[in-house]
């Protein structure tokens, strides 16, 4: 329990460094001259690494186990991202120190999805995952007000230098204390890269990849970067007030999560939970969409829908985890989340597109509503597909 625990703290570091772009985005502007579109590639920057490194991650947990895998990229490669960050002069060094802190953070969520997938039955995997989730989102909390706050009494670099420091004690506390499950025998299955094209040409999985690639890119994306934005810009709130906003969506995020772990089994479907909880996000996305100027209490709650309906990640991954070899386990779920986490960085950078090519002088307005319809018709598209996918029903005990 003490490796979990601190593989749950760790996974807080790793929802932190995902999504506090969007309460720092203001004195980066000030201090290092970023642009909206800058900030962008440096977000989209984090998920692209963290999406690429799943691979080796995948290979590592199968290979050496989630002990030395997750302390030893958690240490060097967040621990000096994090450094590099709070030392940067430029945007471009922003950037790399992004993706140094997405490489580090690639095998925290990965590492305890690998021992819940080992250890306890698939029926529990569901719940477990959704609710260590929901624990990690607590990141988005540390992220919201509470870091508002301290980057206005102590200067964003500062606090960066303090969460370089704790990274590397988490590192040290994951050598230390996580066990590595018991190895499973490979038999005449893909080993190294190869297990990944054997994943690969399961048909079964492939309704199921579009939503996982999407699912989360609306709460991530826009709690990570747009929200700030979008609120200072269209209607001038500071950074206290949208630290405000930003941290009842990361609740609505932390809620989501623990809502989504028990329905499963309560429903004896995961297929439709996911459904339907998309479909909710995807009718608040599409509001904001259409009533961009609504004012802040619409926007605010839509935000929180979004935050509370987006979280299906866990159930997607149930889902997908009921068709993987048990030899595969851990390049099954990297697999995954390579697929969720490319899908969030591949919209970072198409959205930063998306609102420089909508932009009209004097109204902001118009490159959020491009925003917002942008997520919603993909998650659309997404949910479409999904619906041809084959349902995995928890087992019954």
């Amino acid at each position: 329990m003490a490796g979990i625990a601190a593989l749950a703290l760790a996974y807080v570091l790793s929802q932190f460094y995902r999504s506090f772009l969007a309460v720092l985005a203001p004195g980066l502007v000030a201090d290092l001259g970023a642009t909206k579109a800058e900030l962008s590639f440096a977000s989209g920057t984090w998920f692209i690494v963290f999406a690429l490194m799943q691979f080796a991650v995948g290979v590592s947990l199968d290979r050496y186990g989630p002990r030395r895998t997750a302390s030893y990229l958690l240490g060097v490669c967040g621990g000096g991202g994090a450094l590099l960050f709070c030392l940067a002069g430029s945007p471009l060094e922003i950037t790399i120190a992004m993706g140094l802190i997405g490489a580090g953070c690639a095998p925290v969520l990965m590492a305890p999805l690998f021992i819940f997938a080992r250890t306890f039955s698939p029926a529990r995997f569901a719940i477990l995952a959704s609710w260590f989730v929901a624990l990690g989102s607590l990141g988005n909390v540390v992220g919201a007000a509470p870091l508002a706050a301290a980057a206005e009494f102590f200067g964003w670099r500062e606090v960066m230098a303090g969460f370089a420091a704790f990274t590397l004690l988490v590192a040290v506390a994951l050598f230390l204390l996580v066990r590595d499950p018991p190895q499973e025998d490979a038999g005449a299955g893909g080993t190294g890269l190869s297990g990944y094209l054997e994943l690969l040409k399961l048909k079964v999985l492939w309704p199921i990849i579009p939503l996982m690639a999407i699912n989360y890119a609306p709460p991530a994306g826009i709690r990570g970067l747009w929200a700030g934005p979008y609120l200072a810009e269209v209607y001038a709130l500071d950074t206290l007030a949208i630290g405000n906003v930003t941290l009842f969506m990361a609740l609505g995020m932390v809620a989501g999560s623990f809502l989504y772990g028990p329905l499963d089994t309560l429903l004896g479907t995961r297929k439709w939970v996911a459904a339907g909880g998309n479909a909710i996000s995807l009718a608040a996305v599409t509001a904001l969409a259409a009533l961009p100027l609504a004012g802040v209490p619409f926007a605010s709650v839509m935000l929180v829908i979004i935050g509370v309906a987006g979280m299906g990640y866990g159930m997607i991954m149930a889902h997908s985890r009921a068709f993987f070899p048990a030899h595969l386990t851990g390049r099954g779920v990297t697999l995954m989340n390579f697929f969720s986490i490319g899908g969030v960085g591949a919209m970072q950078f198409a959205t930063g597109g998306v609102v420089s090519a909508s932009v009209v002088p004097g109204e902001p307005v118009a490159a959020y509503a491009a925003l917002f319809a942008f997520y919603a018709l993909l998650l659309g598209a997404a949910l479409v597909i999904y619906l041809f996918s084959r349902d995995a029903p928890p087992e019954r005990s």
